[in-house]
């Protein structure tokens, strides 16, 4: 039986790895001109992956299921094949937000189909390029594979219900991992409302990385999240963000330091914040 392989794997141990046929690089970078900005510059032999598109199945209405709702097995399936990863592929994911954009993302959807060998790449593109990563902006030519076998998700999820259950339950924690203004309701530069849900305690994503922009030793990150989740059941932890995405960033970050992955809210606040229910914003009476 093979050992677990880390989530993470650091650009010096990408290099050594270039030269492997048996490796398949992702670029996952998001947001305005990300797809633009792979066919420019992006790490030798990467393949990109497209959060939207790909790693999504976007709805005209965020009130359902959120901005960045998961898409059907059969597409995400689909996904895979176009990218040439079967089961048995090493996948190597990044992005340039130190996997906070949509490298976790999939990091997580790829682990909760049951992957095994898959990790985000730490400090991320630059990172790599830093440590003498060759770049490219050639267009890849590789391989579509058979379709990738889905039946389900492994890792836990949970939906709104469940979050309205447990956000005043003394044996449930919620985490919120946005910034801690998006928490406060003092900015909100995606969703149509500034707040929180009631009953969340904020542990902002960034505070999983150092000054550096790697992720935080494992010592470290295994001391931070076993104070806060003190006795709690991981079954009873819900992560959350604004839509599914940064919250992976801290599963990942749990992950690796031998912690049990809690549940993902997928909808987050891009949901809740559209549905009628209880939220705390700066108009909010005390």
């Amino acid at each position: 039986m093979s050992a677990k392989i880390s989530p993470l794997i650091y650009p010096e141990d990408l290099l050594k790895l270039k030269a492997s046929s048996e490796i398949i690089l992702v670029d996952a970078r998001a947001g305005i001109n990300a797809e633009e900005n792979y066919a420019t510059e992006h790490l030798e032999n990467a393949r990109y992956v497209d959060l939207n598109r790909d790693l999504a199945s976007v709805e005209s209405d965020p009130a359902n299921g959120g901005r960045h709702p998961l898409p059907s097995f059969e597409k995400f399936s689909e996904v895979l094949s176009k990218l040439g990863i079967s089961p048995q592929s090493h996948v190597i994911i990044y992005d340039d937000k130190n996997g906070s954009n949509a490298a976790a993302r999939f990091w997580w959807m790829l682990k909760s189909i049951g992957h095994k060998n898959v990790q985000v790449l730490n400090g991320g593109l630059q990172a790599a390029i830093k440590t003498g990563f060759p770049i490219s902006s050639e267009i890849e030519s590789f391989e579509t594979t058979r379709n990738y076998p889905i039946t389900k998700w492994n890792l836990a999820l949970a939906d709104i219900e469940e979050v309205e259950k447990a956000r005043n339950n003394e044996e449930n924690i919620v985490i919120d991992v946005r910034d801690k203004n998006r928490f406060d309701g003092l900015t909100e530069p995606l969703d149509l409302i500034a707040g929180h849900i009631p009953g969340a305690v904020n542990v902002p994503f960034s505070e999983n990385l150092n000054e550096d922009g790697f992720y935080k030793s494992v010592e470290d990150l295994a001391k931070k999240y076993t104070e806060i989740l003190g006795d709690t059941n991981p079954e009873n932890v819900i992560v959350h963000c604004g839509s599914g995405v940064t919250a992976c960033h801290t599963l990942l970050a749990m992950d690796y330091a031998g912690i049990e992955i809690p549940k993902l809210y997928v909808g987050s606040w891009s949901e809740w914040s559209r549905n009628d229910r209880e939220m705390f914003t700066q108009k909010t009476p005390n």
